[in-house]
């Protein structure tokens, strides 16, 4: 029954079929295989006929290929291209569609989701508060649904809006955070194996730059200053035209292929404002 899957993933799936919830949140860490257990959630409620319709809900237009890619690597076909003016076409096992498609027609997807037995998988449910529309449509769209599989990275915290389908409970600081039936953290992955460590190192550096005066001013990077000063002097450092950003990259790389030397399939990753940029 759980073959093939990770210990987290068996003991996760073994929880929820033994406990078929309506709804269940899992909270794993990202690289940790949520698209893999959910899927497999869905083949064996699929095949014990539990339900008869798969209904994955996602943040973007391009997840919903990636799911359905990935679900026809299990046996299952879902449909990334239905529309909201469409019809669901009985060749597929279910749909993918967006937050905010649900949100712009919820009602239609409730037709959908009523007109058989359905699971609704939603991926990074912590989207369902992105816009207040999402998780109204979420809500009255899937609000009877058979099954309702809940997936995250990290356990989030919804102070003005709860999200659907989510239980909360009050932390030490009086805060309203998501309560998962399933967590696998950080921590447990990186002692798995599953995901690798990551390593942030720190870069100093001067920043000089001139006002609309022309008067100049120089910082060094690290050391106390205003917020003025800061604002602007990273504003000035992070300037892809300056010296200081090729200077990092410089050093990244060189601190990479030292790495290579033990590791060879070590890898970099540069987090920016834009991809232009």
């Amino acid at each position: 029954m759980s073959g093939n899957l990770r210990a987290w993933q068996r003991a996760a799936l073994d929880k929820f079929l033994v406990e078929k919830p309506r709804d269940f949140l899992a909270v794993a860490t990202p690289g940790a295989g949520k698209t893999t257990f959910a899927l497999r959630v869905a083949t064996e409620l699929k095949a014990s006929r539990t339900v008869d319709r798969i209904i994955v809900v996602v943040p973007t237009e391009h997840l919903k290929t990636q799911w359905s890619m990935a679900a026809a690597r299990v046996g299952l076909s879902l449909d990334p291209e239905f529309k909201n003016s469409g019809s669901v076409n009985p060749a597929y096992d279910g749909i993918c569609v967006t937050y905010a498609q649900v949100s712009m027609h919820p009602f239609k997807h409730y037709q959908v989701t009523m007109a058989r037995k359905s699971l609704v998988i939603l991926d990074e449910i912590h989207h369902g508060g992105d816009a207040k529309s999402w998780g109204e449509g979420i809500s009255q769209a899937y609000r009877d649904a058979e099954h309702r599989l809940a997936l995250t990275g990290t356990p989030f915290r919804s102070d003005d809006s709860p999200i659907p389908f989510v239980r909360y409970t009050e932390d030490d600081h009086g805060h309203m955070v998501s309560r998962s039936d399933h967590t696998y953290g950080y921590s447990e992955a990186l002692a798995d194996g599953v995901v690798r460590p990551v390593v942030f190192l720190a870069y100093s550096g001067e920043a000089r730059w001139r006002d609309s005066a022309g008067e100049e001013y120089a910082a060094r990077l690290g050391e106390p200053l205003n917020a003025e000063q800061t604002a602007k002097a990273w504003r000035t450092a992070l300037d892809p035209k300056g010296d200081w950003i090729p200077s990092v990259l410089s050093a990244a790389h060189t601190r990479l292929m030292q790495l290579r030397q033990n590791i060879p399939d070590a890898g970099g990753l540069v987090i920016a404002s834009d991809t232009k940029t």
